[in-house]
């Protein structure tokens, strides 16, 4: 049976992949409170139906930062995601681009930034800033050498929220488990995904910053690296520096309240992503969606303005649209769909999203995504959001 949603995509990732490796990209920190606000805020705002409106011409495109897009959508960031598929972000990256949306290369990706690049559409690259300002330099410079055209900069992990799924699937090493023993084990008993990964997309390793990480083929590593090296002390003034290297779009990832934005702004961004990193780092705070419009209202005339967390369907694109989004990124989504069965998949899945955009705009009587607002929804402003 062919997958018609985003649930059916993750029910095949879960069956596929390593508890480990779902778990980790399915979960978010401590209760998931926030995770759980993400999708539930969104499925509360109701569209306007209307009807007897001439839709025979539908425009889902839209323009960020220079480049055309053929729908308001974008792959986000997603850690580690060659461990869902064989070189997984090359995979994800050419299904992107065959969609004609842009794909968004985690720095923790297993595919390198040049590796990403030589496959076809040079990705956009989201920066973790780290301690050694020296090695960041560097990798910036890579970034712009190969052609990425927008530096997406994510602000809201200078430590990383706990995590307790992680810790249950033996993810951290902390389940009681060694560590080799459980990814040998879990390896095992998922053939499907092992012949897929072990045959045809070895090494394993944080591609963008092998050289950084000690080892850089155990998840372990990984995690040690990510607490010696994440840098607490960064601040608004810390964006000088990345401007000093860069001289493209810089989007500031992970902002929820307004006076951030108004620093964004003040600090020369050219796009934000309203975002609470998926509901995996601070619990117990806002959904995006919720803060979305506070958001657009402080900063939404300087800036361009995206939203991740929580989008499920097409239906939910148009609904960020409509308070205020120029675009929205997408996560688990791609990751579902990239575990479920890779580049085919996620082109797959791409293709759900745009069907489902395609529909709720005709029955909205929304002819022009780049022209989505307010009177798409069923009131004015969302109603019954988590404060």
């Amino acid at each position: 049976m062919k997958p018609a949603s985003m649930s059916d995509y993750r029910e095949r990732a879960r069956r596929r992949l390593p508890p480990m490796f779902f778990e980790y990209i399915d979960g978010g920190s401590y209760a998931e409170e926030t995770l759980r606000r993400n999708v539930r805020d969104l499925e509360a705002i109701a569209l306007r139906q209307r009807v007897m409106r001439d839709m025979s011409k539908v425009d889902l495109s839209t323009t960020l930062f220079g480049q055309t897009l053929s729908m308001p959508l974008a792959l986000a960031p997603v850690g580690m995601a060659g461990m869902y598929a064989a070189r997984g972000e090359v995979q994800a990256a050419r299904a992107a681009a065959g969609a004609g949306v842009p794909f968004c290369l985690s720095t923790v990706g297993v595919c390198s930034i040049e590796e990403v690049a030589a496959a076809g559409t040079p990705p956009w690259f989201q920066l973790y800033m780290l301690k050694d300002r020296g090695y960041m330099r560097d990798l910036i410079t890579r970034a712009k050498d190969a052609g990425c055209p927008v530096l997406v900069f994510t602000v809201d992990l200078p430590i990383p929220g706990a995590r307790y799924r992680d810790v249950r699937s033996g993810f951290t090493g902390l389940s009681g488990l060694p560590a080799a023993i459980n990814t040998l084990w879990q390896g095992a008993t998922h053939p499907a995904w092992s012949w897929d990964l072990f045959t045809q997309g070895r090494p394993h390793t944080l591609g963008s910053v092998q050289a950084a990480v000690q080892g850089g083929g155990r998840v372990n590593d990984f995690l040690a690296w990510i607490a010696r090296n994440f840098d607490r002390s960064v601040t608004w003034k810390d964006l000088d520096f990345v401007r000093e290297i860069w001289d493209g779009p810089i989007v500031i990832k992970g902002v929820l309240d307004p006076d951030d934005a108004r620093d964004a702004v003040r600090a020369g961004a050219q796009g934000l992503v309203v975002s609470n990193h998926g509901g995996r780092q601070l619990d117990g705070v806002s959904s995006s969606i919720a803060a979305l419009p506070r958001i657009a209202d402080a900063v939404g005339g300087d800036l361009e303005i995206l939203m991740d967390g929580g989008i499920r369907s097409g239906l939910d694109v148009l609904k960020a649209l409509s308070l205020g989004a120029r675009a929205c990124l997408v996560g688990r989504p791609w990751a579902w769909a990239l575990g479920a069965g890779g580049e085919a998949m996620v082109s797959r899945m791409l293709g759900v999203m745009r069907s489902e955009l395609t529909t709720a705009m005709i029955l909205t009587g929304c002819t022009t995504a780049a022209r989505a607002n307010a009177d798409m929804l069923d009131v004015a402003a969302p109603q019954n959001l988590s404060p």
